[in-house]
């Protein structure tokens, strides 16, 4: 059955009303502090996950240490929406663990009148792409954008039966069951990539440390140089020219980009070549290049120079956390740091066998065969399983979607 189906046979003729949040959801209080008699968590705007959409962190505050915006009250099943930079979509429903403790003004909090709505159904209204819409229609500032508490109330969302109470409770329950199934699954997918992380950076690590014996360090200077060749215009499009922003964060390899330069020095990459990067090294911004193409100043494009080094060889090395650590450290700039890259060229690469050229070759391919398969199942985004939860969410936001998809009057847009 389609989605609108579906609906069709839940109303069964039924009307649907459409409220504002305001209209659904009971005022919350901010705490007194002059009056608090223990010390609580504070949930900020760096607390909850805009990837799992719940709080990850949080730290302890008291009368004598708490940040100024720390004032809002927040309960179970509270539905917290982050006003500054909305379009992030930094939300979650607030569990029983963090019942009780204090969230920032910059979030807007909307307490659900569960006479009239659930909690979860405020959760997934705010989700929509109808929503994330409004607040981009409806927020202001250019650095900090944002929207304030009382234009997200003035948000319509769906209450079907509204004269039945109970007959729209379990609609409303049938539709967030629904979607509950999808991201039910979508967390479980990614509690598994993280698992499987966790394992690849163990088995990264083992395999990239060497008996003293068997290795000789070799500063990265030595075996590779930075590109200097640069590339014309025309042999550039935009599956081939990758500006800093083109490459994803934690090794997750590129992206297309949205634009091509016109002007400026362009650095030519060639296929096996390694783009590191080197604008705020911390996001650990690294592709093993398959194709020629282009890229800024921003990129560091690594060609390996040594007759014994693989270059697939060199690209685990570079991907490895002690080299983003290194580069960490030696990088200068407070809001955007730069990675050094003459530092980056006395990086000590680890040559195993180096008096025996055939037997280093073949201990670098087995160590690459084997980081290869982890690479796969764990940061490509044509398979393994970044590309399945990738599925499964857009499967989750076509349906949540369809599924919130009731007819709206055209007195009731907001």
């Amino acid at each position: 059955m389609s989605g609108s189906g579906f609906l069709e046979k839940l109303l069964n003729g039924a009307e649907v009303e459409w409220k504002t949040l305001e209209e659904v959801t009971f005022p919350t209080r901010n705490i007194r502090w002059g009056s608090a008699d223990r010390s609580y968590r504070y949930i900020d705007l760096t607390s909850v996950s805009v990837y799992t959409k719940s709080i990850t962190n949080t730290s302890e505050i008291a009368v004598n240490t708490a940040p100024s915006r720390a004032q809002k009250l927040v309960e179970k099943d509270d539905v917290i929406f982050a006003t500054t930079r909305p379009t992030q979509q930094r939300y979650c429903l607030i569990d029983e663990i963090h019942a009780g403790e204090i969230a920032s003004t910059g979030y807007c909090v909307l307490r659900a009148n569960e006479k009239e709505v659930l909690p979860k159904w405020i959760l997934y209204c705010i989700s929509s792409a109808k929503f994330k819409a409004y607040v981009e229609e409806f927020q202001s500032g250019a650095a900090y954008p944002a929207i304030s508490d009382s234009k997200v109330k003035a948000f319509y969302i769906p209450v079907p039966c509204p004269d039945n109470p109970e007959k729209s409770l379990t609609i409303q329950g049938k539709i967030v069951r629904i979607l509950d199934a999808f991201t039910e699954l979508t967390a479980e997918l990614t509690a598994e990539l993280t698992a499987r992380k966790k394992q690849y950076e163990y088995y990264r690590e083992q395999l990239l440390t060497f008996d003293d014996a068997e290795v000789e360090y070799m500063p990265l200077g030595d075996i590779a140089e930075y590109s200097k060749k640069r590339i014309g215009f025309d042999k550039l499009d935009k599956s081939n020219y990758v500006g800093v922003d083109n490459l994803l964060q934690n090794r997750g390899g590129r992206v297309d980009s949205n634009h091509v330069p016109s002007s400026g020095n362009v650095t030519e990459y060639r296929e096996s070549d390694i783009l590191i990067g080197n604008i705020r090294p911390y996001l650990r911004k690294i592709w093993f290049a398959d194709r020629i193409g282009g890229t800024n100043g921003d990129v560091l494009v690594v060609h390996p120079t040594y007759s014994i080094i693989c270059s697939r060889y060199l690209f685990q090395v570079l991907s490895d956390e002690r080299f983003f650590n290194f580069n960490i450290k030696h990088s200068k700039g407070a809001k955007m740091p730069r990675g050094s890259k003459l530092q980056i060229l006395q990086y000590p690469i680890p040559i195993p066998y180096p008096e025996n050229p055939e037997k280093s070759l073949a201990e670098q391919k087995r160590i690459v065969s084997i980081l290869n398969k982890f690479d796969a199942l764990t940061t490509s985004l044509t398979e393994g399983l970044p590309r399945e939860i990738e599925l499964r969410h857009k499967q989750y936001e076509y349906y949540r979607d369809l599924l919130l998809n009731f007819p709206k009057p055209e007195k009731d847009a907001a």
